[in-house]
């Protein structure tokens, strides 16, 4: 982790922390349709994954299927999406989204099919505790 790492201002505004693990910051996307997680490497500068050094890659990597398994787990997942896209954001983030095969957009990608639907506080906090539950490694 870089002491100057600054969050991207987009994800600031569309997403919830949840916590941090060793390398990366799990943000919680707001948007109540699907179970829909983003890690970000507390590094400056990155646009890619080749960009972190080896043993960075290796962190995120067991971070990254940490995550996929214990959400897939948690939410009972048809489907785990993982993806970095980065194409609005240039900063590197990876989403971790569950799918299942009765959401609206199956088996079609979900970005830009709908319209994002904020959570309520209480559907937040409900969120919240439940995957940092889920997530023994997690910090808060």
């Amino acid at each position: 982790m870089t002491l100057s790492f600054q969050l991207h201002p987009r994800l600031q505004a569309d997403c919830i922390p949840v916590g941090r693990f060793e390398l990366c910051q799990l943000l919680l996307m707001n948007d109540s349709q699907y179970p829909w997680f983003i890690l970000v490497p507390q590094v400056d500068g990155l646009r890619e994954l080749y960009e972190l050094s080896k043993a960075q890659q290796q962190v995120f990597m067991e971070e990254s299927s940490y995550l996929a398994e214990q959400l897939a787990v948690l939410y009972q997942a048809d489907k785990m999406n993982i993806a970095a896209i980065g194409n609005l954001v240039p900063q590197l983030h990876i989403h971790h989204i569950v799918r299942y095969q009765i959401d609206k957009a199956w088996p079609a990608p979900i970005w830009g099919k709908f319209a994002a639907i904020p959570y309520g506080d209480a559907e937040i906090a409900g969120q919240l505790a439940q995957v940092r539950n889920a997530l023994a490694t997690l910090q808060w």
